[in-house]
């Protein structure tokens, strides 16, 4: 006999008591739906499920988004609603954010920065980061927001060093010597005092409450991941190696501190991938088995790579094409083989000619966007483990008037970053031709069963 049909008796004075039994029976009962239905994207096996569907996307690198958010004087809110729209209009929803940044001596350093010095932060920035998550969610789009950059433009791993070895800021673009600063952030690993620092910058980001909406970022499925860092890497190709087991150590000891403070959002590392592994799959596969990283990502950079000419892209575009359509195959075989989904976090290429200039063409690009955006439909509408992607990167209405096209604090942000010329990689609100493409990329990879 069931509690309801006991309930139903009239004049028996357990009816009522038997009537919530029910109810908490059919509440507990439908508990795995409600889950299902939390807005938190989630990993299954190789691909990601939001609301009980897979979930992919096409999305954009929006480093700066959380600098429009702040408050006059060093962000520009309107600015950013206005952009907000402009993705969302064009089908790209997932975003991929700077959370922290280091105030340094760096010559391209961003400025200002989140943290002031070790355990000091800047409000007006944290508050930006606020009220950027605060629009994605009115949009409903989903961040990723990574939480260190083994590159300077940040501060960064170097800077970290720095300050708890109380030695000058290692610094490629004054010095030339790229190899010697990875080998130097690289140091930050096994360096506990910056370990603690660090780990007081993630509890500080992740265990906020939203000053706008009063959601805890915990609570909040706008946050589909935490990135531990922008390309982290072992250190430079040819002395990375003694740096590996410690660069390992602190990818899954990292991870796992992300994964007690946020366990209902995903974590990644932030690689790029072969590239980020001194050039060799195994490291990558060996770093990335850990269970504490729920997904893969990698980069593809081929002008960078010298797979396409730097300043003619048109060039040597077809073998570079070749090499880099590879270059996605072999990273979604890696993720096959560690059983867990893969995203490929920023890819881009220069404007025609290697121009900064905005009014410049974008014939190469639209080519290579067009290729990378296909291979990874290809590979997703035959259910392999891809599952988006995010361009390098949204410039959006920013522009420099500088005659040498570089950052100076004060200046409206791009998609490039300080170290390099504002309009090497952005992706402008003008350039009509290439958001058509990635509209049409987005439209298709979101029509997948």
């Amino acid at each position: 006999m069931s509690e309801l049909s006991l309930s139903q008796r009239p004049g028996r004075p357990f009816g009522m008591f038997a009537t919530m039994v029910a109810m908490l029976l059919a509440m507990l009962s439908a508990a795995p739906a409600l889950a299902a239905q939390s807005g938190f994207v989630r990993v299954e096996g190789t691909r990601f499920l939001l609301d009980g569907k897979p979930y992919r996307f096409a999305g954009a690198n929006f480093w700066y988004g959380a600098y429009l958010g702040a408050e006059d004087g060093v962000g520009d809110r309107a600015r950013l609603r206005a952009e907000l729209d402009q993705l969302k209009a064009a089908g790209i929803d997932n975003l991929r954010v700077l959370a922290m940044s280091e105030a340094s001596g760096f010559k391209r350093g961003v400025r200002p920065a989140f943290m002031t010095a070790p355990g000091e932060y800047d409000q007006r920035l944290l508050e930006g980061l606020d009220v950027l998550l605060d629009e994605m969610r009115q949009r409903d789009m989903k961040a990723v927001l990574y939480l260190n950059n083994f590159w300077q433009w940040s501060g960064g791993m170097s800077q970290y060093v720095s300050w708890f070895t109380g030695e000058p800021v290692f610094d490629p673009d004054e010095t030339g010597d790229w190899n010697g600063f990875m080998q130097n952030s690289a140091r930050f690993y096994a360096m506990p005092e910056a370990q603690a620092a660090y780990r007081d910058a993630i509890r500080t980001v992740i265990t906020r409450r939203n000053s706008v909406n009063g959601i805890a970022y915990v609570d909040d499925p706008t946050v589909m991941s935490w990135q531990l860092a922008n390309e982290p890497r072992p250190g430079s190709d040819a002395g990375g190696a003694p740096n590996f087991q410690a660069y390992r150590a602190w990818l899954h000891d990292t991870a796992g501190f992300i994964r007690q403070l946020a366990p209902r959002q995903l974590v990644s590392s932030g690689s790029e991938g072969n590239k980020g592994s001194l050039s060799d799959d195994d490291y990558y596969l060996i770093a990335h088995a850990s269970p504490n990283i729920d997904y893969l990502t990698f980069h593809l950079w081929p002008s960078n790579w010298s797979w396409i000419d730097h300043d003619d892209p048109a060039a040597r575009l077809e073998p570079g094409l070749e090499t880099s359509l590879e270059y996605i195959d072999r990273h979604v075989e890696m993720a096959r083989k560690l059983g867990k989904p893969i995203v490929l976090s920023e890819f881009g290429l220069n404007r025609d000619k290697g121009s900064y200039d905005p009014a410049s063409g974008v014939t190469a690009r639209d080519r290579f966007y067009k290729a990378i955006f296909d291979r990874v439909l290809e590979h997703a509408r035959a259910g392999a483990p891809i599952a988006g992607s995010n361009f390098w990167a949204w410039g959006g209405r920013g522009r420099t008037s500088n005659p040498d096209w570089m950052w100076k604090e004060g200046d409206p942000f791009t998609g490039d970053p300080p170290q390099e010329a504002q309009g090497l990689f952005s992706l402008f609100d003008s350039d009509a031709s290439t958001l058509r493409i990635v509209s049409g990329h987005a439209r298709a990879i979101r029509e997948l069963p």
